[in-house]
């Protein structure tokens, strides 16, 4: 399968990025199944149910979410309606919603899709990761009754994301991390067929810092106190994320590429 993973959708500008540019790309890259991270769309602070309707519309098979999961409180209530979001499996015991779900892609394939939250240098104290993730990679496994596993890791630290990623392999398709807005350049496929990537990075402005308006963010650094709310920078944004092609009989991983489309980052492509 032609997989498409897009990093955090960050306000007005990641939005406007993917209504652009996504419908063209799943067409032009013939790609089977695409996942957006959306966990920022609506104002840079979660996802709300009509921005989700406009990333599902512009051809996302799959939306994941975040810390920021339920921040936009319609959000409780949509996520039971619409199957296509999931929210991190070890967010909360009683939280609405899914941390994974096994899709049927347009192709008649099927793929498992799972998110998990990160505990090394998060705000909240979340549950284990690692065995969160245990038990639906054993009833799930790659290349039988999903032919591929794609797992968004979204945290801080790259190190976690990195033993993620090595936990992972040779069961899932992709592990790729999101949440820090800004894309690393380690893409690889680890020894056991599993593609990595430390971060997707965001589809935002990056005239920014990290995604906001620099005005109010340098303050904070320069002078320790806060003036203003952060707003998302609303300039020209860059569709950054990664392209993995696996193979149907064993949900490995044939290749990995970054991918930066439009915006300032320098451009990349399958």
């Amino acid at each position: 399968m032609r997989i498409l993973f897009l990093g955090d959708v960050m306000g007005r500008a990641g939005r406007t990025a993917i209504s652009e540019h996504l419908p063209r790309l799943r067409k032009d890259w013939r790609l089977d199944f695409v996942v957006v991270n959306g966990e920022n769309a609506s104002n840079g602070m979660g996802l709300s149910g009509e921005h989700a309707k406009t990333l599902l519309d512009a051809g996302a098979d799959c939306l994941t979410l975040g810390d920021h999961a339920f921040d936009q409180k319609d959000m409780l209530q949509f996520i039971e309606k619409e199957q296509r979001i999931i929210r991190p499996v070890n967010f909360a015991k009683n939280a609405p919603g899914k941390g994974y779900r096994l899709f049927k892609a347009p192709c008649g394939r099927k793929v498992l899709v799972l998110q998990v939250l990160g505990q090394v240098f998060m705000k909240r104290a979340f549950d284990d990761p690692f065995s969160a993730i245990e038990p639906i990679l054993k009833s799930h496994p790659r290349g039988g009754l999903a032919q591929a596993i794609i797992v968004d890791v979204h945290c801080e630290a790259t190190s976690e994301k990195m033993a993620m990623g090595h936990y992972c392999d040779g069961r899932a398709s992709l592990v790729v991390g999101t949440h820090t807005h800004v894309p690393t350049a380690d893409a690889m496929v680890l020894p056991g067929g599993t593609g990595y990537l430390s971060d997707a990075g965001m589809c935002g402005d990056y005239n920014s810092v990290i995604g906001m308006e620099k005005s109010e963010p340098m303050r904070r650094f320069i002078t320790g106190m806060p003036k203003s709310r952060f707003t998302p920078a609303t300039g020209e944004a860059t569709l950054s994320g990664v392209f993995v092609d696996t193979d149907d009989r064993t949900g490995e991983a044939k290749k990995i590429s970054m991918v930066r489309i439009g915006g300032r980052l320098q451009q990349s492509a399958p």
